[in-house]
């Protein structure tokens, strides 16, 4: 059974940090690519960030170069997301996501809220 579980979300002051995690299982993480994606109240989800199942090179939304950084521990089956200096558009919920060919999976999501 293939699970994406994502941690790490929550409430944060703008100008701050958070760091999302999400751990894979049921597939072999080392194989996928994966993903951060995020998608505001009323908006299209959109893709954050990508690594390949290599670590490198990795990929940015503009927005979000300098500020986010994605990683992988392929040992632990878990990808991150800092992120960092972070702006009220910045709330999102955010999504992992793994893709290989034709294999796509999603986790379930972790909001962000970015406020003061």
């Amino acid at each position: 059974q293939v699970q994406l579980v994502e941690s790490g979300g929550g409430l944060v002051q703008p100008g701050g940090s958070l760091r999302l995690s999400c751990v894979a299982s049921g597939f072999i993480f080392s194989s996928y690519a994966m993903s951060w994606y995020r998608q505001a109240p009323g908006k299209e989800r959109e893709l954050v960030a990508t690594i390949p199942n290599t670590g490198s090179p990795t990929n940015y939304k503009d927005s979000m170069k300098g500020r986010f950084t994605i990683s992988r521990d392929n040992a632990k089956n878990t990808v991150y997301l800092q992120m960092n200096s972070l702006k009220p558009e910045d709330t999102a919920v955010y999504y992992c996501n793994a893709r290989l060919s034709f294999y796509n999976y999603w986790g379930q999501g972790t909001q962000v809220t970015v406020s003061a």
